[in-house]
């Protein structure tokens, strides 16, 4: 928020710092395979939090300048400026978390591959090594728009009005930071844009390597004459929580390095 002491210098550096951040993490989630032409980074405003903003109908990778920005409402995700370019249509999966959750600055909505068995098999999404621990040790809700379709509404998954969003902003009550979309993907919320970018990345990861070891245990049994493979051991609840306490000291390691990556691939 800003104070009476803040110099317009001071203001200005904060919202371009903001920028540059959010430009920086759209391109790292393409660059790690994250979101493709689709899927979305938001930050709530650093100096007026009843406002926040996303880039403008466009793929995250080419976002390069405060152009490609449209800033809207919390309230009613509508822009703050007449004549703003056509933006996101999920764009209240995000205003409607900062809504409800004054403490998130940050949000990612992703379709990653990895992660979409997850929403539609029953398996639940746990974490399986230190650097998901962020992941709810049972697994992360998941969250079903078909329950929530007003006769109104056009079933095709996507997020497109205030009630759906409404609904998908509760499921992070109670400290949940990740949920899974039936049929469509995930959404990882956060305090700080680094960080989100840092949950979407490894959520993505813990999929893929949790796949893999479900495979690798089904193999394993039918290999041993169908007999009992062993029990697949994820992180536990002290695990998990203390591995993300540890991590979260050091989420500028990776911005950083990730940072210096799409630089050098010109990103």
């Amino acid at each position: 928020m800003p104070t009476a002491a803040m110099t317009t210098t001071e203001a200005a550096a904060i919202v371009e710092s903001a920028i540059r951040k959010f430009i920086h993490g759209c391109h790292i989630l393409h660059y790690h395979g994250v979101v493709d032409a689709y899927g979305h980074l938001s930050f709530r405003h650093p100096l007026r939090p009843q406002i926040f903003v996303m880039a403008k109908n466009m793929p995250p990778a080419a976002v390069s300048s405060q152009d490609d920005l449209i800033q809207y409402w919390v309230e009613n995700a509508e822009p703050v400026e007449e004549g703003a370019p056509q933006g996101y249509v999920e764009r209240l999966i995000h205003s409607e978390i900062y809504k409800r959750h004054n403490e998130v600055t940050a949000v990612v909505h992703a379709h990653a591959d990895a992660v979409i068995p997850f929403t539609i098999s029953g398996v639940p999404l746990r974490p399986c090594y230190h650097m998901a621990g962020f992941l709810s040790t049972d697994g992360p809700p998941v969250w079903d728009i078909a329950d929530h379709y007003l006769r109104s509404d056009i079933p095709d998954m996507l997020v497109r009005h205030e009630h759906l969003g409404r609904s998908l902003a509760k499921s992070f009550d109670g400290g949940n930071v990740v949920t899974l979309m039936r049929g469509h993907g995930f959404t990882a919320i956060s305090s700080s844009i680094e960080d989100a970018v840092f949950r979407a990345i490894y959520t993505m990861k813990n999929a893929a390597i949790q796949s893999a070891t479900l495979s690798l245990s089904a193999t394993s049994a039918a290999t041993n004459n169908f007999s009992p493979s062993p029990a697949i051991r994820y992180l536990n609840r002290s695990e998990a929580w203390n591995a993300a306490e540890t991590l979260s000291g050091t989420i500028s390691r990776p911005w950083e390095l990730w940072v210096r990556e799409v630089g050098a691939f010109g990103r």
